[in-house]
């Protein structure tokens, strides 16, 4: 039942069936904000933000929330540093996936994070939300454009392989 996790995006493709929705999922010390593709995989839209308690207790709700929206793979935000250094962050979501991959068969992958969550704030500032909105937002949101980004990728490798394609 153990996926090899985390997969490369090459991989990671190719474990997907042709209308599986993913989950992209924003993991941080406190929630985890999740967010939710379509089945063409063209647009990641916010789905809601888990409180976290324990590791089982989040992994269960976690795979309970894939399993009800009909998602075939998780694709999670690595917060690498700006210079592309992996700190104690990185180790965290790499901990929390080497312990999620053996209870579920779901492919798991990573996308690089860096400036999701300073986009999405600053996004929810233009709107004029009030910080109390601004919080209960910004971690779906920070999914939604960790999970945008992975699904803009797939479509512009579609398109690079399409040799007829000009753009």
């Amino acid at each position: 039942m153990s996926a090899p996790s985390p997969l490369s995006f090459d991989e990671f493709l190719a474990r997907l069936g042709l209308d599986d929705r993913l989950l992209g999922l924003d993991l941080g010390t406190k929630t985890i904000g999740l967010a939710l593709s379509d089945v063409g995989r063209r647009i990641a839209s916010p789905l809601e933000t888990i409180a976290r308690k324990k590791f089982t207790i989040d992994a269960e709700k976690l795979l309970a929330i894939a399993a009800k929206q009909g998602v075939g793979g998780l694709v999670l935000g690595l917060p690498v540093n700006m210079d592309g250094s992996e700190g104690p962050r990185v180790q965290s979501t790499r901990a929390f996936v080497r312990n999620l991959a053996p209870l579920t068969s779901l492919p798991i992958t990573f996308w690089d994070e860096r400036l999701s969550t300073t986009a999405v704030t600053r996004t929810l500032l233009d709107a004029d939300a009030s910080r109390r909105r601004r919080g209960e937002l910004v971690d779906k949101m920070a999914a939604a454009f960790i999970l945008q980004g992975f699904l803009d990728r797939i479509h512009l490798a579609e398109r690079s392989d399409d040799p007829r394609r000009l753009f």
